[in-house]
């Protein structure tokens, strides 16, 4: 009998997952009636360049995000894929425009009906949320990794709310209900992120238009948390907006080439 040792066991080795893919779906067929008479919101130009195209390359800058989906105005697919054909866009992401519906509901829904088969996180993003930054989008995408089924950016309010009884007549005085607790209140933003599944499930399931994705995984009583958002990715509604976000643009220009 040999007295050589027994060659050790090969350990059981199990292959490792790979991460999961993720898709941004980015809604752009509203005509911003509140910026005024003139093209969509998600065209009008900031710094030189329509805000649906900040909108889409916030979302390439993650290197997680590997395909990009716009859903245009009903009659305008055409028209947005000839605007990104004409700026330039991460050649590692990967982009498709499909035509979007009268509700911001139906938009969303059929970006999630152009998605491939393997992509299991979506990123929801707002077109007039042209300047939020990158470690708001990774933030999102880490935690839906970790388990989360729907993650939303969030703000703490910086002024006090009021519930009103809301007048019968624009302008007219509305009586005072209550004061909520501030700290318990929260400014939301996007990316909003989900598990693909729960998402699609929101939207065979969920009716009526909802202001946002993470309220319609609400409804089907699951839970929604937040991570830190960012002053930086607001909305532009107003024109007001218009000229705040010039500014942000001016200086991340000025101070990092942006």
């Amino acid at each position: 009998m040999s007295d050589d040792p027994l060659p050790a066991p090969e350990p059981n080795t199990v292959p490792a997952r790979p991460a999961p893919r993720t898709a941004a779906v980015i809604p752009a067929a509203g005509r911003g009636v509140r910026l005024g008479p003139g093209a969509p919101k998600a065209l009008r130009a900031l710094g030189g360049t329509p805000m649906l195209v900040h909108a889409i390359r916030a979302m390439a800058d993650s290197r997680a995000v590997s395909l990009v989906v716009v859903v245009a105005p009903p009659d305008g697919a055409a028209e947005v894929k000839t605007l990104l054909d004409a700026h330039a866009l991460p050649e590692r992401t990967d982009f498709l425009v499909v035509p979007g519906g009268d509700t911001r509901q139906e938009s969303v829904r059929a970006g999630l009906e152009a998605l491939p088969e393997d992509y299991d996180i979506v990123l929801v993003h707002d077109a007039a949320r042209p300047l939020v930054p990158v470690d708001t989008v990774d933030a999102v995408i880490e935690a839906v990794r970790d388990g989360a089924v729907a993650v939303v950016p969030a703000l703490p309010l910086a002024d006090t709310v009021k519930e009103v009884e809301p007048a019968a007549e624009p302008g007219a005085p509305e009586p005072v209900l209550a004061t909520p607790d501030r700290s318990r209140l929260r400014a939301v933003q996007t990316p909003q992120g989900f598990d693909r599944a729960t998402l699609v499930r929101a939207h065979e399931t969920v009716t009526g238009n909802a202001t946002d994705d993470a309220s319609m995984v609400e409804q089907l009583g699951l839970t929604v948390v937040t991570v830190p958002g960012h002053e930086e990715a607001f909305k532009v509604t107003r024109p007001l907006d218009m000229v705040l976000a010039e500014a942000v643009l001016a200086r991340r220009r000025l101070n990092d080439g942006f």
